[in-house]
């Protein structure tokens, strides 16, 4: 009998998500998936993930892990283990962070969860946080999540990729708490100079806001590309500086990021305890993969041999700037650092352009995964962002499929003009 049985309505997603995306593993990577099902072969060009196209974590930091698995099957102190701490605290200051010891480190599941447990130890309702367009969408993300609202900055391809400090300081209003740095850049690639970081901090020191400076990046820069810490910049302003094994150790997997609490202690110590209020809620991050962190910021940096010439990631990055060079379509701000590059269409050549139209097409007619330029917060884009992970011959048959879609697009575009007068 079906007698007082209701059947179930479906299940509503919380409303929090309705401006949330990560189109990096979005619809057309779904896409994508569904090809391969059914036997075609892709070029995934959309996610930053070393072990996905060869490369390995360095033998010392795996040895590391193997020789601590007995000290690894206990909770750890929710901040992370002190002697990791101890380490990364000593690699900031180092760098010219002040007042940073193990107790303004805390350590997490990759530097995804500490950016949203920094947005959520920070943010009231309706709080602004300064953005740059384009972003890593996981900021603008964590921001909405948290009750906050994205105020988005440009850095416009025309600028280098860099940021207006003036324009930055236009967009600050009563309720902006936080500006956010992505440096070296991802999506871009573009190194930010010291002279442009002073005056970013001289912004936020104006208006007594908390730096947030994203660094996953900054031992992976080519030709004469200099990364400069935000925190020796920022002196005595509170600076939350983020790192990890990530990127520049090739070790996405392990999920070990940092964030280092540095400026005036007294500006920051109930901020201080509420993030190891957040951080116990989750009990601590993965413990085994955490003894990787001190061989990786002890020993000798092994990401030198692979961005110099004859380095696999300086020859990918060549390969790049060559199929720009040689196209038809396409224009390029030479990336500096980080594992991507950022080309954008010539409005002189295809005057109409969708950059999701075009990476679906590139996706369906080519083979070829890319991620829209629209996906990192980018208005009316005309950008795609690609990995330099590949191989550079791969990467140079890329754009050669790049190049046969951007012609027949430009091909068809007289007709779809007509077409749409008629």
């Amino acid at each position: 009998m079906t007698h007082g049985f209701t059947a179930p309505s479906s299940i509503a997603p919380s409303a929090h998500l309705a401006d949330v995306r990560y189109e990096i593993r979005g619809a057309l990577t779904r896409r994508a998936r569904d090809l391969e099902a059914a036997g075609l072969d892709i070029i995934k060009l959309n996610i930053g993930n070393p072990g996905r196209y060869g490369f390995e974590a360095p033998a010392h930091l795996r040895e590391a892990i193997a020789n601590h698995l007995h000290d690894s099957e206990a909770y750890g102190h929710e901040q992370g283990l002190e002697i990791a701490r101890d380490t990364i605290a000593a690699q900031q200051r180092a760098r010219g962070a002040r007042h940073v010891d193990a107790e303004r480190i805390f350590i997490g599941n990759g530097v995804s969860e500490l950016i949203d447990l920094s947005l959520r130890a920070l943010l009231q309702s309706d709080d602004e946080v300064l953005l740059p367009s384009p972003d890593y969408p996981l900021w603008s993300a964590a921001t909405i999540l948290n009750g906050g609202r994205p105020r988005y900055y440009r850095c416009l391809a025309a600028n280098g990729h860099f940021p207006d400090p003036d324009e930055i300081e236009a967009l600050i209003t009563p309720r902006t708490r936080a500006l956010v740095l992505i440096n070296p850049n991802n999506p871009t690639g573009a190194v930010y100079p010291r002279a442009l970081l002073e005056r970013l901090v001289a912004v936020a020191a104006r208006h007594r806001l908390l730096l947030l400076s994203d660094e996953i990046y900054d031992e992976i820069l080519y030709d004469d590309a200099v990364f400069q810490p935000l925190a020796e910049v920022a002196g005595e302003l509170p600076c939350i500086s983020f790192g990890g094994l990530s990127k520049v150790h090739r070790a996405c997997g392990y999920r070990v990021g940092w964030m280092s609490l540095s400026g005036d202690p007294a500006r920051t110590s109930a901020y201080r305890d509420a993030l190891q209020l957040l951080a116990a809620l989750r009990l601590c991050a993965n413990v085994t993969a955490q003894w990787a962190v001190i061989p990786a910021l002890q020993d000798a940096p092994t990401i030198g041999a692979l961005t110099v010439p004859g380095g696999r990631l300086y020859e990918a990055r060549q390969a790049v700037i060559d199929g720009v060079a040689a196209s038809d379509y396409l224009d390029l701000v030479t990336p500096g650092g980080a594992l991507y590059a950022f080309p954008q269409i010539r409005a002189s050549r295809i005057a109409s352009f969708d950059d999701n139209a075009f990476a679906l097409r590139l996706l369906e007619e080519e083979s070829v995964l890319v991620v829209p330029g629209s996906s990192f917060n980018v208005a009316a884009s005309r950008h795609i962002r690609l990995t330099l992970l590949p191989q550079p011959a791969q990467l140079r048959e890329v754009f050669v499929r790049i190049e046969r879609v951007l012609g027949r697009m430009a091909d068809q575009q007289p007709l779809r003009t007509v077409a749409a007068v008629a």
